[in-house]
């Protein structure tokens, strides 16, 4: 980035913040804390009002804002696939936020940056993987999000265990995060006394209330999850992949550490960590012949089961329906 484009996004930074310090501003764009000095003093002689505030950062002078941002074609093209994700990845009381926004951003752009928008629309298709709904959590993310801005407790009825045990509870909300395919909630439970993570697919009902909490000052969401992550009981895994099969293996196992040996005939030793032996042997089953589990014993034996069970569902040729009818 050269230094025009950097000060011209410095002083939209500056815009998007009530304050900010040297530092942050420094690692938004991977540039020394004594360099950002430099802009600033450079902006500040073009005359943009930077006020500086002793012990907590700078800002730009109330009312102050650049003209409407020209995006270029790379910019467009990013904006474009991006919000094409974050709408699949949102539920509806985000989506018809995001088209909102997006159409916005479609409105200021030259007539040949929309031209470039519309080819690319037509030429590039986007499917993220669909998750399952709870009947609560179609419409949860808005909610959930003012909820933690504004430090507003949470009614919930949650099925934990997705067995149809339902408990109610009331959370004091400090994040919403998207991993492993699903939205999370954590938040402090009253239930528990504890801070916990609600995944928004197992929510039945949902209520912002009126009552506030006092902020968590010293809460770090990233610690918190890394943390739970660490503390998660895992299964370590060693399965052994075709050619053809590992690259949809790669594609798949994004969220784990995966160790990769060559085996002879060009197949290949896979080592992973797994979180639960069902969900990882039901998975396994649907690359076929392509793959064969090694250990743990428990999740060769349960693929096993699964194997058999398919099989005797297709001991003849006929479908259930036709044998449940005779």
């Amino acid at each position: 980035m050269n230094r025009i484009d950097r000060l011209t996004g410095m002083i939209l930074l500056l815009q998007t913040h009530r304050v900010i310090t040297a530092e942050k501003i420094a690692a938004h764009f991977e540039i020394s804390v004594r360099t950002v000095y430099r802009d600033l003093s450079a902006l500040g002689e073009a005359g943009v009002p930077i006020q500086a505030e002793a012990g907590t950062g700078y800002s730009l002078m109330r009312g102050y804002h650049v003209p409407p941002v020209m995006f270029t074609e790379d910019e467009a093209a990013a904006l474009f696939v991006s919000g094409e994700i974050a709408t699949q990845v949102a539920d509806d009381s985000l989506r018809q936020a995001l088209r909102d926004a997006l159409l916005k951003i479609r409105s200021v752009l030259t007539p040949e940056r929309r031209h470039f928008l519309n080819r690319l629309s037509q030429s590039i298709s986007i499917r993220v993987p669909t998750r399952v709904h709870g009947p609560g959590s179609s419409e949860a993310l808005m909610p959930l999000q003012q909820a933690v801005v504004h430090h507003q407790c949470v009614s919930l009825r949650y099925d934990a265990s997705r067995r149809g045990e339902i408990t109610e509870r009331v959370v004091e909300p400090l994040g919403v995060v998207f991993y492993a395919n699903h939205w999370h909630l954590i938040a402090h439970c009253r239930l528990r006394d504890a801070v916990r993570n609600f995944r928004l697919d197992r929510l039945e009902h949902l209520a912002v209330l009126p009552e506030t909490f006092a902020a968590y000052e010293g809460f770090s969401l990233k610690e918190f999850l890394a943390e739970e992550i660490a503390n998660s009981q895992v299964i370590p895994t060693v399965v052994h992949f075709s050619p053809r099969a590992m690259e949809r293996v790669r594609a798949e196992l994004y969220w784990t550490t995966l160790t990769e040996t060559p085996l002879p005939g060009g197949w290949t030793r896979a080592e992973s960590l797994a979180y639960s032996v069902h969900w990882i042997a039901t998975w396994l089953l649907s690359f076929g012949p392509e793959m064969e589990i090694v250990s743990p014993p428990d999740l060769r034996e349960k693929a096993r089961e699964l194997a058999l069970d398919i099989a005797s569902r297709h001991q003849t040729a006929e479908p259930w329906e036709s044998r449940v009818s005779a």
